[in-house]
């Protein structure tokens, strides 16, 4: 089953189950996800703990699908080289923790994998606007980021509209992903919005049914629309 080719789709294995990784992935595969997305808390910077780059090595084997990895870490440097290694596709980084944001982009550029940001619900737009030509995706956190099964926050659709305008306005090709909440009902919002990318966790692999249903669920709430500013 495709996705509707104006929509992506990237199952969180935050919200997997790790006892049966393995198929819960390719159960996500099967059911027409475009990429699987491995999120990394160190503890610090969001107040949890979860994998490392031999998650990552293990979801790569696991599938033939991309790997993007969200790096929800205090020192993202100290990060990149591990998890390009381990098969990291995509490695996105937050502006709210690094410090030198310009040289941590183009160290993940060198490593050979494509580039992502990520913003918090409070940090605005314009702090993007300088690295924008550095990277193939932006992540807007819809909820604040730390723990999966939160609750969508609305107010972020203006920063995603915000973004997508942006975007358009110096070209395009940078995807607008979105990640927290997501699910049947918010997924067609975000999309409204200008999102492109849509990572979903819990109601993909918490789904009745298993990860094939509740990803199948998510992509038909979305088919027929287009991102849009």
């Amino acid at each position: 089953m495709m996705a509707h080719p104006g929509i992506k789709f990237a199952p969180s294995i935050l919200a997997a189950d790790f006892a049966r990784l393995g198929d819960e992935v390719q159960a996500a595969e099967a059911a027409g996800a475009d990429r699987i997305h491995v999120d990394v808390m160190d503890g610090h910077f969001v107040p949890n703990l979860s994998m490392g780059p031999a998650i990552a090595q293990a979801v790569k084997r696991a599938c033939k699908l991309p790997i993007e990895t969200h790096l929800m870490v205090t020192n993202a440097d100290r990060f990149i080289e591990p998890f390009a290694k381990a098969g990291s596709d995509t490695l996105i980084v937050h502006v709210e923790s690094d410090f030198h944001l310009d040289r941590t982009l183009r160290e993940i550029r060198s490593l050979g994998c494509k580039v992502g940001v990520c913003i918090n619900p409070a940090t605005p737009v314009w702090t993007l606007e300088e690295v924008i030509p550095l990277v193939d995706l932006i992540l807007v956190m819809t909820v604040n980021p730390g723990f999966g099964g939160q609750k969508y926050l609305q107010s972020t659709e203006g920063k995603i509209r915000s973004l997508r305008r942006l975007v358009d306005q110096r070209g395009g090709g940078i995807e607008i992903e979105v990640d927290g909440g997501i699910d049947h009902l918010t997924a067609p919002r975000a999309a409204v919005a200008g999102a492109d990318v849509m990572v979903a966790g819990t109601s993909v692999f918490g789904a009745p049914g298993g990860a094939a249903n509740g990803l199948r669920r998510l992509i038909d709430s979305v088919a027929g629309i287009s991102p849009s500013a």
